[in-house]
């Protein structure tokens, strides 16, 4: 029976019997009584929610979306609305995401990225000490991830502050997971080094890895990245390309090495991109370990080049170049080649 019913049916209580006004009371009483727990459950959530979810004296590092707004937790939009303090990494982008939201912003924002963070990770904490919850954001993932974020916690760490995450979106773990490649065992890499002889030296290390390897690279360096791939793992490990992972024109390309490689110069990806890489086979590592053998002596690498300059009518250059990047160092990197070079022409003046 609906309110309106019930107040009629007081009107017309004088031609009823004590029976039915009884029930009429009754009827009134119980919807009073629902009315005002609807009331108390619409309300409840808003301080059960800013209590449970902003922890008090408490450093809270929160994932945010990576593409699609749709993927903010109910923890991160409470966190945002309530936290004390909000560090983050762009102000104008966390105030975006707040209107996508439609969260309201409560405590003060203040900007905390790589170029400030050590300077202001103690100021923060100072509040938190005092009882404040403090959120760090970065653009899009989580904190410390190739993000700002790791300065606070370690100082949180040696202060004996609490801090905890607020989990979520994660470009690494999409990444994995779409791939198709084996995830009980994997490693992450961040960004590939930006200099082609950094980048060698990096990929050279990684060269006999068994894990599923995971990497970030932008689009304006992918092209050479794929190149250095193929010159490191081989034409045939399996990898998958990701780009704009949960957004509109997500995509997964899958394949090998060679394949993907072909794949980026027909077609270049755009945004944000993800590299997943297949881990080294058994049989690889076993041939890359007879291959590489003892690791040589500037003065053995200066003969080989020699050598290899004869039988294959090479520039002494050439050779040089082409045994040392057979014969890398166990970190990756190579013998000096002016070192080299010096030797070579040493044992060419003792001929």
């Amino acid at each position: 029976m609906s309110r309106q019913e019930v107040s009629d049916n007081f009107q017309q209580a004088d031609t009823w019997s004590n029976q039915q006004v009884t029930q009429i009371v009754e009827q009134q009483a119980e919807y009073l009584l629902d009315e005002q727990q609807m009331k108390e459950q619409v309300e409840e959530p808003v301080d059960a929610m800013s209590s449970r979810y902003v922890p008090q004296a408490t450093v809270v590092l929160a994932a945010t979306p990576i593409g699609n707004t749709g993927d903010a937790s109910q923890r991160l939009r409470e966190l945002l609305q309530y936290a004390d303090v909000v560090a983050a990494e762009d102000t104008r982008r966390v105030l975006d995401l707040a209107r996508r939201l439609n969260v309201r912003i409560s405590g003060s924002i203040t900007a905390f990225h790589d170029h400030n963070e050590r300077e202001k990770s103690d100021r923060l904490l100072d509040g938190v000490e005092q009882g404040d919850c403090v959120l760090v954001v970065s653009d899009a993932g989580m904190p410390t991830i190739n993000d700002p974020g790791l300065a606070i916690v370690r100082r949180a760490i040696e202060r004996g502050i609490a801090v905890t995450c607020a989990p979520g979106p994660s470009a690494v773990l999409d990444a994995l997971a779409l791939s198709g490649l084996p995830t009980d065992r994997f490693c992450y890499e961040g960004f590939l080094p930006r200099k082609h002889t950094d980048r060698m030296r990096h990929l050279r290390m990684l060269q006999t890895e068994p894990r599923t390897i995971v990497f970030y690279e932008t689009t304006h360096r992918i092209a050479q990245s794929m190149d250095d791939l193929l010159e490191v793992f081989g034409p045939d490990r399996p990898m998958a390309l990701a780009r704009e992972l949960t957004k509109e024109y997500e995509q997964i390309r899958r394949g090998t090495i060679e394949q993907i490689r072909h794949s980026v110069q027909s077609d270049p990806p755009r945004g944000e991109l993800v590299l997943v890489i297949g881990g080294a086979s058994a049989q690889e590592i076993a041939a890359q370990a007879e291959h590489s053998g003892a690791v040589l002596s500037v003065e053995q690498a200066a003969q080989q080049a020699i050598e290899r300059s004869q039988q294959e009518h090479m520039r002494i250059k050439n050779a040089i170049a082409t045994i040392l990047d057979e014969h890398p160092l166990p970190d990756g990197s190579t013998l000096n080649r002016k070192a080299v070079y010096q030797a070579v022409l040493d044992l060419q003046g003792k001929q």
